[in-house]
């Protein structure tokens, strides 16, 4: 008959249900009630449930999962769970907020190899998972095993957040320095060395564009692109707005808009993606010298934001600003959480942690001439994480911490609500992207 776990326990050690296995439930996942369940292992595996979780286990649940750990050598194994299926592990996946389900199984000789070196308060078990990974393999095994209850019932969008709200300051601080050990221990950490940005070789028709990609925002466009055209500044600046083929009244608000700093590019191919036209932008002959982000329903804070990134990025230079924003609802009401700054980001190790975290953050600008030579990967998702990624491994890219941007959370937005199919694809891409980036980063 199948087990249940039904309410938090303390650690305990079990047999039900499989011979020579551990069944514990960490109290916390702090180092040391972490390497205090290591040390009492009886047996070779070493199974963890996550006790805030309520847990319907299989007939063969922990059969299956030791003998998977046991006849390839791994050292973490984990599993679907039924209606609710996880993704693969990769080199990249070394964010701590990788879900692997409420019960994964650990090799305790692997375990006791990779030894948790500092008192970390919240990071025991991200450390134990990141040091058992560079010598042991991390095995999804493709079955639903069980069957869990939610524990975090909130959308994606609220959830993606979290990582930036100041209260989990402290908390994502023990986070970075974690991942950082991995990445100096794999040979994948960068020191803040930066190339210079090069001259452009080429002329441009502006000081600066605004791209703005749009399809199908009828409801938004207009205030995005006046938002864009009010800026004031003491040097020429035009709005790029990439229309992809819209199909509501976007085009026809577009050419509604008398003014000739609008550039309304509607692009001869049907497959592009945010990224790709990104790109119909940046290398458009209208293009600037320096790209400057604005989403096609959201806004600048005020009339000044294009001439401060511009002049951020001329006193670097840099290849790349990031600004910070502020999240409203559709009607520019504040919500929560508010300001994100991403104020965890350092010159000396922002582009480390930048492997950890899932984005940088907004509105974003660029050297034109940098970004024509590195390009958009044709996606709508995670395209500015890939960019940032490949600048940041060359490049010194600037911040701005004041808010410069109000960014509108709607029914309407793409990452709204993600079904978990959807969320899953977008964890697997930026996890590629990561591992793309760490194999540069350690053949450099």
């Amino acid at each position: 008959m199948p087990s249940t776990i039904s309410e938090p326990r303390p650690p305990t050690q079990s047999t039900t249900a499989v011979h020579s296995v551990n069944i514990v439930y960490p109290s916390d996942y702090s180092s040391t009630s972490i390497q205090r369940l290591i040390d009492a292992a009886n047996f070779d595996v070493l199974f963890l449930g996550d006790p805030r979780v309520h847990i319907h286990l299989g007939d063969r649940t922990f059969e299956r999962m030791a003998w998977v750990i046991r006849e390839t050598g791994a050292g973490w194994v984990y599993a679907d769970a039924a209606a609710h299926p996880h993704i693969d592990y990769q080199c990249g996946s070394i964010r701590d907020g990788f879900d692997f389900g409420p019960v994964v199984a650990v090799s305790v000789q692997a375990a006791r190899q990779s030894k948790i070196e500092s008192p970390w308060k919240w990071g025991g078990l991200y450390d134990l998972r990141l040091r058992i990974s560079e010598k042991h393999a991390v095995v999804r095994i493709p079955e639903p095993l069980y069957s869990a209850s939610i524990v975090d019932q909130r959308p994606t969008v609220q959830k993606q957040f979290d990582y930036v709200d100041p209260r989990n300051r402290d908390f994502q601080s023990e986070m970075e320095h974690i991942a950082t050990g991995h990445l100096k221990r794999i040979g994948a950490w960068l020191q803040p060395d930066f190339e210079k940005v090069p001259a452009a070789a080429e002329t441009f028709p502006v000081k600066a564009s605004v791209v703005i990609p749009v399809r199908n925002r009828e409801r938004t466009i207009l205030d995005a692109v006046q938002s864009a055209l009010t800026q004031r500044a003491d040097f020429t600046f035009n709005v790029i707005v990439v229309d992809n083929h819209s199909t509501d009244r976007t085009t026809e608000i577009l050419r509604g808009i008398n003014d000739p700093r609008l550039k309304h590019v509607v692009p001869e191919r049907r497959d592009l993606g945010i990224g790709g036209c990104w790109n119909e932008a940046v290398c458009s002959t209208d293009c600037g010298q320096y790209a400057i982000q604005l989403d096609s329903d959201d806004l600048y804070i005020d009339d000044s934001v294009v001439r401060r990134i511009v002049g951020e990025l001329e006193a670097g230079p840099y290849a790349m600003v990031v600004g910070s924003y502020t999240m409203v609802d559709f009607s520019l009401n504040e919500i929560p959480p508010g300001l994100i700054d991403h104020r965890e980001w350092s010159r000396e190790n922002g582009r480390n942690n930048a492997l950890r975290i899932n984005g940088l953050g907004a509105p974003r600008a660029f050297n034109t001439s940098v970004l024509r030579r590195i390009g958009f990967p044709n996606v709508s998702y995670g395209e500015d994480y890939a960019v940032a990624l490949r600048i940041s491994r060359d490049y010194e890219i600037g911040r701005i911490y004041e808010p410069l941007y109000l960014c509108r959370r709607w029914e309407g937005n793409s990452d709204s609500a993600l079904p978990l199919e959807v969320a899953n694809r977008y964890d697997v891409y930026k996890d590629w992207l990561r591992t793309v980036e760490i194999c540069a980063r350690i053949g450099r």
